[in-house]
């Protein structure tokens, strides 16, 4: 549930946004609310006159640092014109002030990055695979900063490609699985295999398969000692659920995402932890109307297939109900609830940090092949 405060009409969408609330009832945090406001946008990638906003992104925290960076859009003609999806190279570092994240750095890697999975350690970032370039899709990057200046070195390989994928910080170790893994033939397909990286040996261990179908984009977090996955899609939805035991290497049943009797995806959403108990979910598709546009797109042809991606892809962002509810799953009562609605158009790829009381929504797709270059935070009151 949230409440909306309108002015004249000749006040800014910018100010507009920034008197958007979203009220909450049950999170467990101070004061029980969210107050959202727009706070500018990222800096363009270099060669480019302007930033478009980018899906897919690296993102985390370095002590009080945002870093985030890489990602994907179509910067020189739209999805609907035929334009190309350019992966990019350029990382930030910001920090926070009264009026939003301040820049401080814009640098380029080596390669291009963009759909690979970020763990913070809140000393360092680790960005695995991930990289449209089939020579770095195994790819471990360590991000630090040092002396205000950020450090990208590459420390380890994968065992096998990886995009799309979950993973997460335990002792030393990163787990991660569950998305577009290398298969035999050394392409990237959904699977349902899962790996842990030894950061201190280097050394890959398969582990036990994640018990769903093979998918991608799901979303996950350790709650109270386990690891906890969500969701995701292939060519159809899901909404199941399950925990990870680090110490039996076993999965185990968790809650569907269902809410109030309502199924909802959450692919391409993102996840804060908030709580040892708790996670916040942003964004998310459309869990019917994914499986209706996959199925159509894949098996319509010629005249029926050009009209159907005309009136697909051209509508608004709303059109899509893609998921703005804020989600919270409960990992002790084993439980989804939602506690409001984001009061700008839903993101999905979009980078999800938190910093004490603030909370940012980084960019993200807000419709097919449609990202949006803003920046949001919300204030837990």
């Amino acid at each position: 549930m949230y409440t909306r405060t309108f002015f004249r009409k000749e006040i800014t969408m910018k100010k507009l946004f920034s008197i958007l609330f979203l009220t909450c009832s049950c999170l467990s945090l101070a004061e029980h609310r969210i107050s959202w406001e727009a706070v500018g946008e990222l800096p363009a990638q270099k060669s480019y006159e302007k930033n478009i906003g980018t899906a897919g992104l690296l993102q985390g925290m370095i002590d009080d640092y945002v870093v985030v960076g890489g990602g994907a859009n179509f910067p020189i003609k739209p999805l609907t014109e035929g334009g190309a999806k350019v992966t990019h190279k350029d990382i930030y570092l910001l920090k926070e002030n009264k009026k939003g994240l301040e820049v401080l750095e814009q640098t380029q890697l080596d390669t291009p990055i963009g759909y690979g999975a970020s763990v913070s350690t809140g000393k360092e970032i680790y960005y695995l695979g991930g990289s449209p370039e089939a020579a770095h899709n195994k790819d471990v990057l360590k991000v630090s900063v040092e002396n205000g200046k950020m450090k990208v070195e590459k420390v380890a390989d994968l065992m096998l490609g990886f995009e799309n994928g979950v993973a997460t910080y335990q002792n030393g170790k990163i787990y991660y699985g569950v998305g577009k893994i290398e298969n035999e033939e050394g392409k990237l397909k959904n699977s349902n295999r899962f790996f842990v990286l030894d950061l201190q040996t280097g050394e890959n261990k398969e582990l036990a398969y994640f018990p769903g179908e093979a998918r991608q984009q799901t979303v996950g977090q350790v709650l109270n000692g386990k690891f906890y996955v969500f969701s995701g899609g292939s060519s159809v939805s899901y909404i199941d659920g399950y925990a990870y035991d680090f110490e039996k290497n076993v999965w185990e049943k968790a809650a569907d995402v269902v809410v109030d009797g309502e199924r909802i995806l959450l692919l391409g959403a993102n996840s804060i932890k908030v709580s040892e108990n708790e996670m916040l979910v942003i964004g998310g598709f459309n869990y019917y109307l994914w499986n209706e546009a996959n199925d159509k797109l894949s098996n319509l042809k010629d005249k029926e297939l050009a009209d159907y991606k005309a009136q697909y892809f051209g509508k608004e962002p709303f059109r899509y109900e893609w998921n703005r509810k804020v989600l919270v799953f409960n990992a002790k009562e084993n439980t989804w609830r939602s506690i409001g609605e984001v009061p700008f158009d839903a993101p999905c790829g979009a980078a999800l940090l938190k910093h004490g009381k603030m909370m940012y929504s980084i960019n993200g797709e807000i419709k097919p092949g449609v990202r949006t270059p803003r920046i949001f935070r919300g204030e837990f009151r």
